[in-house]
């Protein structure tokens, strides 16, 4: 039960942070309103960061259903704990949207609603062409993976390990979020999007339920595939 508390905990912290940023940034009335991308990619960065050195030393750290499925099918995660984990980082993800709503609350209901605040929550893509936003979230999510692999990156509390994941998670999100948002992480979006979905914020839109397969199969694709070249290489 600790490591499913650990990998709660450690999603709970990335999305508190992570939408925490997205909130300030998208929001009226905010100290810090206005969309900058390299304040979105070095959050959500640092707030991985904070979530693997959370949860690493407990559960591994993988914060992630695409990563946990990946190594499993990888054989160095058993295939008992697969779903738990999936549950676990869902839930707390959903927790980590839900405390977010509450404390801009006052916010949203300043912020119009032809404003996307579901954006804060859950990913979407620039251009809507369902064949390639899966393939960007794939994309992202194979290098993302694919640069753990090569790094030998296969304890994630290891010495400097969560500072480098932090600064991989920038480096995925400047080449290639900006297209879909990169989700790269099948909780990350799922869990927030209920949330928005759910939760009575105020002058909310549609939870776009359309799209919400895409950030959770794309980055399943992504990570088993960089499993099967990096086993094949």
């Amino acid at each position: 039960m600790g490591a499913y508390t650990a990998e709660f905990i450690g999603t709970m912290i990335i999305i508190l942070f992570g939408a925490g940023i997205n909130s300030g940034l998208t929001l009226n009335k905010t100290l810090n309103q206005g969309a900058n991308w390299v304040i979105v990619t070095f959050g959500w960065g640092f707030a991985v960061m904070l979530g693997v050195y959370a949860s690493a030393p407990i559960s591994g750290g993988h914060l992630n259903p695409a990563l946990t499925i990946a190594f499993a099918i990888q054989g160095t995660f058993p295939w008992a704990d697969v779903l738990p984990y999936i549950i676990c980082q869902t839930a707390g993800a959903f927790v980590g949207a839900t405390i977010v709503a509450a404390h801009y609350y006052i916010h949203f209901k300043a912020t119009p609603k032809d404003i996307n605040t579901r954006g804060i929550f859950a990913t979407g893509p620039a251009i809507d062409n369902p064949p390639f936003n899966l393939l960007s979230e794939i994309i992202a999510t194979f290098a993302f993976t694919f640069a753990l692999l090569l790094m030998g990156i296969n304890n994630f509390a290891d010495g400097l390990n969560p500072l480098i994941i932090g600064f991989l998670i920038v480096v995925i999100g400047m080449a290639f979020g900006p297209t879909t948002g990169y989700a790269i992480n099948p909780a990350r979006d799922l869990g927030p999007r209920l949330a928005y979905f759910i939760l009575p914020i105020p002058n909310k839109s549609g939870a776009n339920w359309n799209y919400a397969w895409i950030p959770i199969v794309g980055p399943i694709i992504g990570a088993v595939l960089a499993i099967g070249v990096h086993t094949i290489l």
